[in-house]
């Protein structure tokens, strides 16, 4: 008998076994792969920042003028870059087995499925091994939605699954779904020189953002080569032998070596169980939890992407803390979602907290903008990364500040440095904050008081 059983290795799920074990439970860790890290370590944020990043290391190669001479000399190919991926993965893989045999978790390789509310079967190689257990916190992640008529086991037809195994680089391809994971991967693919189309369903890129990042964001894609087309939707796809053709409502036909299928994703909890238990689930496969994560059954949690919404590795981490903290008995507030802030790892990359202009207007807030481009600092001008900018949404009467919006280098970094400020209760969350404080020069940090200065003067 344990106390907590978690269903599910990737960070949701690590967060709930770490935060159960400290508290003292007894804690079992369930999960279909031999190695822990869930689908973000193995196949989605890991390997695609760590592909991002050595794209990135290429072009600080090709722009410096010490290498301009040296160019012909490298062939840039897809499985080469994988290679530093497949480390990084092997390094986080080993590194939480540590986690969890230092804190001594059981882990168990296998599928899990409700016998009863207390009693999951593990279905592994070996036999079956049933376990009870007090509690259980679901962390199973989510996979990409696949449409019926699409074969996905052709090698022209790829998810985010599976993406990072083509063992060829093609000179074309066409991105079906314009929104996180589209977006940065039409950053990366167009980086590595291919001819990138990217198709949006909607009438513009990552609606959530603020309208200005927004803007930018369709520009610097555009600027780089990508050519996006909007308010698109699927019809049919005719494969070739050595093509793809994706054929739109709208009439249109795109030509490319492989599609990839990023529109949408589903939680895993198909043949968990849950229909016998009386658990809701929805249309698209997400738990239904209160802002405890409690699922219909208050002893069984859910947490991460299962849950949809936000769907990021730092939102699953903290869900898993909070869930089981709530489980112990802690009175923590609910987790907000509105505290966690984006990192959309595009080129130049995007990360904002808190509220929007759009969302300031319907609320009829009066709020003020400071502004800090990035061609204006120093330190910007140094490095050669001086697209971009900072941007502060703040009270005009209280000066508090209610959004922070950053778009250019290391924008998910710089973004910390507000979100800090943004924490402090009462009056010390206030534009004032960043005009009396000395920033080291030159910094990206200094963006704040240019932006800060600028806002005041605004006023």
């Amino acid at each position: 008998m344990y106390d907590l059983v978690v269903i599910g290795s990737g960070p949701g799920g690590e967060g709930a076994a770490m935060k159960g074990v400290k508290s003292g439970l007894k804690v079992a860790m369930v999960d279909l792969r031999k190695d822990p890290g869930g689908n973000c370590a193995h196949q989605g944020t890991i390997p695609s920042k760590a592909l991002r990043q050595s794209m990135h290391n290429y072009i600080e190669f090709r722009r410096n003028p010490l290498f301009r001479n040296h160019l012909d000399q490298f062939n840039l190919e897809l499985p080469a870059l994988l290679s530093s991926a497949r480390s990084v993965i092997r390094e986080q893989t080993e590194m939480r087995k540590d986690f969890y045999d230092r804190n001594a978790v059981e882990r168990m390789q296998g599928r899990a499925k409700f016998t009863d509310d207390h009693r999951i079967l593990v279905e592994r190689d070996e036999s079956p091994l049933e376990i009870e257990s007090k509690s259980f916190v679901i962390a199973t992640g989510s996979r990409p939605y696949r449409p019926a008529g699409l074969d996905f086991s052709h090698p022209r037809i790829r998810d985010s699954d599976t993406i990072l195994e083509m063992e060829t680089t093609p000179r074309t391809i066409t991105i079906y779904g314009a929104g996180v994971i589209g977006c940065e991967y039409a950053s990366i693919f167009r980086n590595m020189g291919m001819k990138v189309n990217l198709v949006n369903t909607r009438d513009k890129l990552l609606s959530f953002l603020d309208d200005e990042i927004i803007d930018a964001l369709a520009y610097h894609l555009r600027e780089q080569g990508v050519l996006i087309r909007h308010n698109e939707e699927f019809e049919s796809l005719e494969i070739g032998d050595d093509s793809v053709t994706l054929k739109l409502q709208s009439g249109k036909e795109i030509h490319s070596d492989v599609l990839f299928w990023a529109n949408g994703r589903s939680g895993n909890t198909n043949d968990l169980g849950l229909d016998s238990l009386g658990i809701q689930v929805d249309h698209r496969g997400y738990v239904k939890t209160n802002e405890y994560y409690q699922s219909d059954l208050p002893h069984i949690y859910a947490v991460g992407d299962v849950v949809g919404y936000p769907s990021l590795a730092s939102a699953s981490y903290d869900q898993g803390r909070a869930a089981v903290s709530h489980l112990v008995g802690e009175d923590l507030p609910p987790l907000l979602p509105e505290k966690i802030p984006t990192g959309i790892y595009t080129s130049p990359e995007i990360s904002s907290l808190g509220k929007t202009e759009r969302e300031l207007t319907d609320a009829k807030v009066p709020y003020e903008v400071g502004h800090s481009f990035f061609r204006s600092l120093a330190r910007a001008q140094i490095t050669g990364y001086n697209v971009g900018m900072l941007k502060i949404l703040f009270h005009r009467e209280t000066l508090a500040i209610l959004g922070i919006h950053c778009f250019g280098y290391q924008a998910a970094e710089i973004l910390h440095i507000g979100q800090a400020i943004m924490e402090q209760p009462g009056a010390g969350n206030t534009l004032q904050y960043f005009v009396h404080t000395t920033f080291n020069y030159p910094t990206m940090a200094e963006a704040y008081r240019v932006a800060a200065l600028n806002g005041l003067n605004r006023l």
